[in-house]
């Protein structure tokens, strides 16, 4: 189980991560990027993230395209291996060949419990989806009003323990329809207002409902936030394949700065068209004010799931540099104690990942507490995400403590681990950071440009093994003021 491998695997796979990313940044001051340092780079981050069980997973690259091999427990972590993947510099495709080896359990008990998923979920309840599981195959018909709804369905169906493989026929029926014209001008905005997305380098074409991106990403994830931002109402299918994915050496990679920032009306208006594009969001009257690029949402939605990605939508916003989530949950009818305890405790059994016997659960009006021990802060995450998604949930209350043991390192080897992890990351430029360690404590300053780009340096000193970050950096794009950093505060 996950627990019990990182408890025997902890300071190992910290020793073994350092080895791996010197040997990949070693070469970085070369001109090309080398297919090994690629692997290596991949197999190292691939470690860092306890979603996936890396000892059984293998890396090779070719020309810049990946293929993963080996085996998972779960769906959910053979997808997250194609994610890491496509967010090291220098790919340009991954191929998933990892083989999905669930528990094994009886395929009634199964579609039994995808069937208790979907209905528990506040999203997916009222869908009308047909469910039939064999050899541990789920197959998915019906029909609903989106693509992201039909993802939704693969999704929740993919979170139940002992599912091998989903296939979605589920279709998409939309309301109204609409013109290629409005096609293409929301998929460019969305394009425009995604912060991990480069607008600029991108063309949209739509022809009868499909569309067609051509040009140039910086990053094979990259082109996924693409792929997904054209998925807008009325569309019927997306082309990516004109997109091409290229590394560009130092400063070079990144986007350049817009010539005009946003400033904060343009921001409110972005995000409340983010609004009207995410299904979970959209049915709500929820309403958008910016200061000085902080979102403050506030509104009613009827489900916790709603309001925490009301606030995702905001910070993947351009210019966004804080969220207030001020928006109130207010169920149509909120479960007896017992009954959402019971909901809860049985959606912690169905997860692939979480060792649900170590999490105590207790309902009060509407109130989740989660409580216990775990080995890891992304067990207790997912912990809290799942009570998000379970109908009658108003709000969580996380108690677990997640254990945790800083490995000890110098700090030469955190600092060349760190710049190491900055030079693999295609969202930021590592020129333009200057990495400190003290103790074991990193400080960075310099330059990115979004506020997405700062988060994720912070990250990746986390992932090299700091003790802990002290997050100097100026964000130079997107914002037309200044922002005073001691009041600094991404939620």
């Amino acid at each position: 189980m996950l627990r019990s491998f990182l408890k025997n695997h902890m300071a190992s796979s910290a020793i073994m991560i350092l080895a791996i990313l010197f040997l990949a940044g070693s070469l970085f001051a070369q001109e090309e990027l080398e297919a090994q340092d690629i692997t290596y780079a991949i197999e190292a981050e691939l470690l860092l993230d306890p979603a996936v069980a890396a000892h059984l997973v293998d890396v090779n690259t070719v020309d810049g395209v990946v293929t993963l091999t080996g085996s998972v427990d779960n769906i959910l972590a053979k997808e997250r291996a194609t994610e890491i993947a496509e967010t090291v510099k220098g790919v340009r495709s991954v191929v998933n060949n990892i083989l999905v080896k669930p528990v094994v359990r009886e395929d009634s008990a199964v579609e039994r419990d995808i069937r208790e998923a979907l209905l528990d979920n506040p999203t997916t309840e009222l869908y009308d989806i047909t469910i039939d599981v064999n050899d541990a195959t789920v197959m998915l018909d019906g029909s609903v009003e989106s693509w992201q709804e039909k993802q939704m369905s693969a999704l929740v169906s993919k979170g139940v323990k002992g599912v091998r493989k989903v296939k979605n026929n589920i279709t998409i029926d939309y309301s109204e329809t609409h013109s290629d014209y409005d096609i293409q001008q929301d998929v460019e905005s969305r394009l425009i207002y995604d912060t991990w997305v480069d607008e600029a380098l991108i063309s949209v074409e739509v022809n009868d409902g499909k569309v067609i991106l051509s040009g140039t990403v910086g990053s094979a994830y990259e082109k996924r936030r693409a792929r997904t931002d054209a998925w807008v109402a009325g569309t019927t299918e997306v082309d990516a394949s004109g997109l091409q994915v290229e590394w560009w050496a130092h400063d070079d990679m990144q986007r350049q700065p817009r010539e005009t920032a946003l400033n904060d009306a343009e921001i409110e208006e972005a995000i409340s068209d983010a609004f009207l594009y995410d299904y979970r969001v959209n049915p709500f009257d929820l309403a958008v004010e910016v200061k000085q690029g902080k979102a403050i949402l506030s509104g009613r939605v009827d489900n916790l799931g709603a309001k925490m990605a009301a606030a995702q939508d905001a910070r993947n916003t351009i210019g966004v540099w804080k969220v207030e989530n001020h928006i109130r949950v207010r169920p149509e009818k909120v479960p007896s104690n017992e009954a959402l305890k019971d909901r809860m405790q049985k959606a912690l059994i169905r997860d692939p990942y979480v060792e649900w016997s170590e999490i105590d659960v207790d309902a009060r009006n509407g109130l989740i507490i989660l409580d216990g021990e775990v080995n890891s802060s992304f067990e207790k995450r997912r912990a809290a995400e799942i009570a998000w998604d379970v109908i009658g949930v108003v709000d969580v209350d996380n108690r677990i403590d997640a254990e945790h043991q800083w490995v000890w390192q110098s700090d030469w080897q955190i600092k060349e681990a760190v710049k190491d992890q900055l030079f693999w990351s295609p969202f930021v430029d590592e020129h333009k950071i200057q990495v400190k360690v003290d103790q074991g404590i990193v400080t960075l300053t310099g330059s990115v440009d979004s506020w997405s780009a700062w988060n994720q340096a912070e990250e990746n000193a986390f992932e090299a093994g700091a003790k802990d970050v002290k997050n100097k950096l100026k964000v130079e794009n997107g914002l037309d003021y200044e922002y005073p950093y001691s009041f600094l505060d991404i939620e």
